[in-house]
């Protein structure tokens, strides 16, 4: 009964070594390189975004934003979205999120994101 308790009790609690920690790590730490993400990683991108498209699906658009850094490409997307205030072409931001590689291509569901 006592585990149950402390779950309880912790339950909205951030959970140690997840995006809370990371956020609150050194906020001036060097950003991981798109090149050199792997499959399922947590990273942390900073780089400008080069296009921007809304694609169409049965239930909810996607909008998709292109992010490049100089090493590689990644491809951010918004499911429900069709624009979002603030992410525009040629906009300078940070990233973070898990890196799904779909035939060799880099995505990120959902990102949390900084506009710079």
């Amino acid at each position: 009964m006592a585990g149950l308790r402390a779950w309880w009790r912790n339950r909205h609690s951030p959970e140690p070594g997840g995006w809370e920690d990371r956020r609150r790590a050194d906020e001036r730490a060097t950003p991981d390189r798109i090149a050199d993400c792997a499959d399922r990683q947590l990273v942390r991108l900073r780089g400008t975004i080069e296009s921007l498209t809304v694609q169409p699906r049965e239930t909810a658009n996607w909008l998709e934003a292109s992010l490049v850094d100089g090493t590689g490409t990644v491809t951010l997307i918004w499911m429900g979205r069709h624009e979002i205030p603030g992410i525009e072409v040629g906009r300078d931001m940070s990233v973070e999120g898990r890196i799904s590689i779909v035939d060799g291509e880099r995505r990120i569901y959902n990102p949390y994101y900084t506009l710079r």
